[in-house]
């Protein structure tokens, strides 16, 4: 029956064993092995006194941090805002104004 059900839908079988990966978790993996890689490129270039070896692996390194930065400022930006009533600076405002005129 489950292998009816996987061809039948393969995503929603996959969605629901919890094995497929979204696009955004992609790239926080790729952004994490690139600066993992870079750095240990980097490093290797450090070790062997190789200039070039070591700009290339800061560049790499540079685009994983891109990656990983981006994508939580895209999932942020995604998320939709609770508007409250007043924000937080309105409600700091209206208790300094309270301190200076109940006084």
């Amino acid at each position: 029956m489950e292998a009816a059900f996987a061809q039948d839908d393969p995503r929603l079988a996959s969605t629901l064993n919890g094995k497929v990966r979204t696009r955004q978790a992609s790239r926080v993996l790729l952004g994490v092995l690139l600066l993992l890689g870079g750095m240990a490129i980097l490093l290797g270039g450090l070790v062997a006194k190789i200039t070039a070896l070591g700009i290339a692996g800061f560049i790499i390194s540079l685009v994983g941090a891109f990656f990983i930065i981006s994508n939580f400022s895209l999932s942020a930006m995604a998320m939709p805002q609770k508007k409250s009533g007043a924000g937080f600076k309105d409600r700091l405002e209206g208790r300094w104004e309270r301190r200076n005129f109940d006084n």
